[in-house]
């Protein structure tokens, strides 16, 4: 591998009413290097890579490409100098066919008038070839899975003939077989030619993919490391500055608390069958299972956000009936989405505005009028007891890091005084520490008597919150397991229990 640099940044900083997101920053990227760049929420990764990608202009500071001063005029220039950026949400138009999302605004008229969708189609076609990917330039985006829609992506910013490839949490929706293909596709990519700076929070794919490790916290330049020379446990010492507890799991708690949330026979009419489960007054429930395999349904179909066709809901033994999130949320029961962005919060307001959005009508308003000193008080008294990092009540939630929006909407919840949560991929897109205030935060709602359900995709995760499991295959419930009694190796086993059919075997 080259030792000369393929790009280098020096003394970068920048900054937002209010906020040092960056503050003299510098990295370099080698000829046919993957480098991790990892760090924090809040870190300021992004905000380094949207200064790369012409999205921001530095307050401060330079990069230089392949030796030369780097100057970018926006979005379309970073893409014109090789300087090309895979956002963790995509950018795509899904009524569009895959060739025309590729080359739009790239397209050649036939006759001067009208799209040439057939040649457009054969230019996409020729660079899967080059790239080994297996697409249909002709089909439809919205009628992609969300990992072949990460390949469009992929090839969209290949199309550019990037030098540069920056790819953000590229694999935070795909599952093992789709990371190897784009393990597989970064390793195609990379040469004396090209470079990959890759973000992302799951330490064991930096162990697989990057060659070097470059770490930021809060806005500054930590260090770069050698992949294969450095330990997982390292690298989160840097990122987070302190050493992070171990894997400890839930005592046994003796489920003696009342019970808070019964389930029984739920079903709805694409997926859940005959679903019963119990949550008790501090207890942390956990749902585990693979993707597809009915755990947010479920959660959807208890508050309401789906509709069931059979089954019964009690709330501290009473029966209730439940037609949408806000009624839900009248019976006590709060649903934080795995979605936070499009529904846990709106990002456009202020931190004290989505805090009081749960309870605005029953507490934060009279005579018509809203209590805007009042939103004020709770607003403070939130942010201090959860611990959310901001300048003030008034930031704008999009400005927070992604640990401190999750707080955020748990902050929302807990105004309206819901007894039962639901927390739905609780710690998703969130950096290592974050993730460890968000466990602690859960085990202190749990020890104050909230029922807590907890979905998560990440089994150490599961094992080390809740006191019980349950599995889920094929929108079935096919165990529920003491943690004492749980392995990573039983609830996979529990979760890929199938007959030849494709239904659960009992």
């Amino acid at each position: 591998m080259s030792e000369t640099l393929l790009l280098e940044a020096e003394g970068v900083s920048k900054g937002f009413p209010g906020v040092k997101a960056l503050d003299d920053v510098h990295f370099t990227l080698r000829h046919g290097e993957v480098l991790a760049l990892v760090g924090e929420n809040g870190a300021g990764k992004s905000t380094l890579m949207k200064l790369l990608a012409g999205i921001y202009t530095p307050d401060a500071g330079r990069f230089r490409l392949n030796g030369e001063e780097l100057h970018v005029a926006g979005p379309r220039d970073a893409q014109e100098q090789g300087i090309a950026i895979i956002h963790q949400e995509f950018n795509l138009m899904t009524d569009l066919t895959v060739a025309q999302n590729i080359f739009i605004g790239r397209e050649r008229a036939s006759g001067g008038v009208f799209l040439n969708d057939r040649a457009l189609n054969r230019r996409a076609q020729k660079l899967f070839d080059d790239l080994g990917l297996a697409l249909d330039p002709a089909e439809r985006v919205e009628n992609l899975t969300v990992a072949r829609q990460q390949m469009v992506e992929i090839a969209k910013a290949l199309s550019f003939d990037a030098k540069v490839l920056i790819m953000d949490e590229p694999t935070a929706a795909l599952n093992d077989a789709e990371v190897d293909v784009l393990f597989q596709l970064i390793e195609r990519f990379r040469s004396t030619e090209h470079g990959v700076i890759y973000i992302s929070h799951r330490m064991q794919e930096l162990e697989r993919i990057s060659d070097r490790i470059t770490v930021l916290r809060d806005g500054r330049y930590v260090g770069t490391v050698d992949t294969a020379a450095t330990s997982q446990r390292e690298v989160i010492s840097m990122m987070v500055g302190r050493t992070i507890q171990g894997e400890a799991r839930p005592a046994a708690s003796g489920h003696d608390g009342e019970i808070a949330l019964a389930v029984e026979g739920l079903s709805t009419k694409h997926l859940l069958r005959d679903v019963s489960f119990e949550v008790r007054k501090g207890e942390i429930f956990g749902f585990a299972g693979l993707m597809g395999a009915g755990r947010t349904e479920v959660a959807r179909a208890v508050v309401g956000a789906d509709r069931k066709t059979t089954g019964v809901i009690r709330v501290h033994g009473a029966e209730v009936s439940i037609s949408s999130p806000a009624e839900a949320a009248r019976h006590g029961i709060g649903y934080l989405s795995e979605d936070r962005k499009q529904l846990g919060v709106l990002l456009e307001r202020s931190v004290r505005e989505n805090i009081a959005l749960s309870a605005l009508s029953d507490d934060f308003s009279a005579g018509g009028f809203v209590r805007e000193r009042h939103i004020e008080q709770v607003g403070r008294e939130y942010v201090d007891k959860l611990r959310i990092k901001t300048p003030s009540t008034a930031q704008l939630v999009q400005n927070l890091s992604g640990g401190n929006q999750q707080k955020v909407v748990i902050a929302k919840w807990l105004v309206k005084d819901c007894d039962i949560l639901i927390f739905d991929e609780p710690t998703r897109g969130i950096d290592v520490g974050a993730k460890e205030e968000i466990y602690g935060l859960l085990r202190e709602l749990a020890a104050s008597g909230k029922a807590i359900v907890m979905i998560s995709s990440e089994l150490p995760e599961v094992l080390r919150l809740a006191d019980r499991i349950a599995v889920m295959a094929e929108g079935r419930l096919t165990a529920v397991l003491e943690n004492a009694d749980a392995t990573q190796e039983n609830l996979m086993e529990h979760a890929t229990r199938f007959s030849a059919e494709g239904t659960v075997a009992r």
